[in-house]
């Protein structure tokens, strides 16, 4: 007798193979895209003593490393293998997660102490806007492929991506309140949100919780 639960279908590989594919097309787009904030985020975060800027662009190298650990991941030959990877890459996620944050709440309270003051930052604001449109696109995209192919690390790194898109907003909010109206407090508290979201995220992906929220089990 039926008890009306459904029963999930197993992947084909060659179904298997195309979602591959399309999450490291994915993760490709995302290291792209953050080397070149980066550069920006940190530069204009240097100029203008920015610690949400500093943060953002720190960020934006765990997003490398974080990607690059789910390309090495797919870069597997079976599905097996890939498996086998993922804890490791959900590990690296983790310890990248809470790095960020330890370093980014440091700073945050040293300049909410008044040992260091942040200037405007126009590059920092359209940095921080563009991001703002281009992360929930790439998230939203890994995030299907990933829970399709029932792979933690995958959405994971995909809320890694999304996290950013938070940041974001926090950064742009900051930013803007210092340039217009000179809130210099704004930049450092900004970071502060920064931080802590970083640390719910590590926590998450320590836990292997980035399939769906819930302690990954064997699907979501």
């Amino acid at each position: 007798m039926s008890t009306g639960t459904p029963v999930p279908l197993a992947l084909a590989p060659a179904r298997r193979d195309v979602l591959a594919r399309r999450i490291r097309l994915l993760v490709a787009a995302t290291i792209t895209y953050n080397v070149v904030e980066t550069v920006v985020a940190l530069t204009a975060g240097a100029l203008a003593s920015s610690t949400a800027l500093v943060g953002f662009g720190l960020d934006s190298v765990i997003e490398v490393s974080s990607a690059a650990a789910v390309a090495w991941q797919f870069s597997a030959s079976g599905h097996e293998q890939r498996q086998a990877r993922e804890r490791r890459t959900l590990r690296i996620i983790a310890v990248s997660f809470f790095a960020l944050a330890g370093y980014v709440a440091v700073d945050a309270v040293r300049a909410l102490t008044g040992t260091g003051e942040s200037e405007r930052s126009l590059p920092g604001i359209v940095i921080a806007a563009l991001s703002l449109a281009v992360m929930p696109v790439l998230s939203a995209a890994q995030r299907r492929a990933g829970r399709e192919l029932d792979s933690a690390s995958a959405v994971a790194d995909s809320r890694q991506t999304l996290l950013c898109a938070h940041l974001s907003a926090a950064l742009l909010a900051g930013l803007v309140l210092n340039a217009a109206l000179g809130w210099s407090w704004a930049d450092p508290a900004a970071a502060l949100v920064i931080a802590a979201l970083a640390v719910k995220e590590g926590r998450d992906a320590w836990q292997g919780t980035g399939c769906c929220g819930a302690t990954r089990t064997g699907g979501c």
